[in-house]
């Protein structure tokens, strides 16, 4: 919802508006009810009276509210991973996986009793297919492989996402205002939208180096971005990867799907098979998000 609105306190003062958008449960509410949702979202004290105009229904994006939690609550899943499929590109210059039967149900049944059949599957690829984490393995020599990364990094997590779409480089300056420290931060660029196509492999949204530090800063729990690369990589740099990995914060990309969720209120879940000796493998990342 769109509007203007005047505060006036009860021990002096007023605050005023213009254009302002808030959330709001259902698709109208009164001028009344407006009012309270806009004195609970800011954390207004001693108010006296609100004067609510030019109320506008808004369209768009949920970006998240304060003082709504109203109502029962519900659990759905979201996911965010792409399908892994047989010959499909990732990253640039690596082999496509190689999916296909090791043995079919046709030729199995010889080894079974009548009626009885199975399917084995064959699989070959690198770690760094469809939608994957990177271990600090994946950077450095010495660093944790999957098999020493603590689950508690990868599953269950806290969840909050950026929304930066249309931005081609997310900035240190884009993050300040989120509380990272122990949480799962996703960035949504909407560049998930050119998966399967040329455009997709390259001229990606990224992150800055000094975004990277504020995320190593405040303790953020892992980070996930729905392009190719959290890195820019038209040079051989990857400032990114290596202050994130260096400090043991696993990294999601070529997510998808982050458009359905919500600023926050969700958990993520990214845990990849426990593989020793590996830096990168894919993932089936989801989310359970709990609403109203």
């Amino acid at each position: 919802m769109q509007f203007d609105a005047e505060v006036r306190f009860a021990n002096g003062g007023d605050l005023r508006v213009r254009e302002f958008r808030l959330d709001i449960p259902g698709e109208d509410v009164s001028e009344g009810e407006l009012a309270e949702l806009l004195v609970r979202h800011l954390g207004l004290l001693m108010v006296g009276e609100v004067e609510i105009s030019g109320k506008t229904l808004i369209r768009e994006a949920h970006k998240g509210s304060r003082g709504m939690e109203t109502g029962p609550r519900v659990r759905r899943s979201v996911e965010l991973s792409h399908v892994l499929k047989d010959g499909m590109a990732t990253v640039p210059g690596l082999p496509a996986p190689r999916i296909g039967a090791h043995e079919t149900h046709a030729q199995s049944r010889s080894r079974y009793a009548p009626g009885t059949e199975f399917h084995f599957a064959s699989i070959s690829m690198v770690g760094n297919t469809g939608t994957y984490v990177d271990a600090p393995l994946h950077r450095y020599e010495d660093g944790t492989d999957l098999a020493g990364v603590p689950l508690e990094s990868l599953a269950d997590l806290e969840g909050l996402v950026v929304r930066a779409e249309g931005l081609p480089v997310i900035t240190r300056e884009l993050l300040l205002p989120l509380d990272v420290r122990g949480r799962a931060v996703l960035v949504h660029t909407g560049w998930s939208r050119h998966w399967g196509t040329e455009e997709y492999l390259s001229g990606h949204p990224h992150l800055t180096e000094e975004a990277a530090e504020l995320l190593v800063e405040q303790g953020a729990a892992l980070l996930g971005i729905d392009s190719q690369n959290v890195d820019g990589t038209r040079g051989g740099e990857r400032p990114v990867h290596s202050r994130l990995l260096a400090a043991g914060i696993p990294i999601v990309e070529h997510m998808t799907g982050l458009d359905l969720l919500p600023p926050h209120g969700f958990r993520l879940h990214a845990a990849p098979p426990r593989i020793a000796g590996v830096g990168t493998f894919p993932v089936r990342a989801y989310a359970i998000v709990t609403e109203e």
